[in-house]
């Protein structure tokens, strides 16, 4: 029997168990060498920051889109488009972090299967 999920440190998803990870599961932090490398750094801090911030200047019901949060870090077209992975990521983080959750249609969807667009609000109790 596998043991509980754990969440990737850099981008969130669920990891799934590997028998070969077996003997050091307590180790195993990211899901893929793609997050090894990416780590968190600063810049995703702030992205998680600016979320938070954000939620936090609006009604507690209120929701924000991944593109509200890239559009207030670059105002520029290109630059943030580029974001919109990154702030996906952040809001993934979050959610792991039992601080938001991520919707779709008004439900909550898990953030490791959740394709197309997505909401984030704040946790809600109960």
């Amino acid at each position: 029997m596998p043991p509980p999920d754990k969440t990737c440190a850099s981008c969130g998803r669920r990891i799934e168990w590997r028998a070969k990870w077996e003997r050091n599961w307590d180790a195993v932090r990211y899901c893929s060498d793609a997050c090894r490398r990416r780590r968190v750094g600063p810049a995703d801090r702030d992205l998680e920051e600016r979320i938070t911030s954000m939620l936090d200047a609006r009604a507690s019901s209120a929701t924000i889109c991944p593109s509200d949060v890239a559009r207030a870090v670059s105002s520029d077209e290109s630059e943030w488009r580029a974001l919109m992975e990154p702030v996906r990521r952040a809001a993934r983080r979050l959610v792991a972090a039992g601080e938001v959750e991520i919707t779709q249609g008004g439900r909550v969807v898990d953030p490791s299967t959740a394709k197309g667009p997505i909401r984030i609000r704040r946790r809600r109790q109960g």
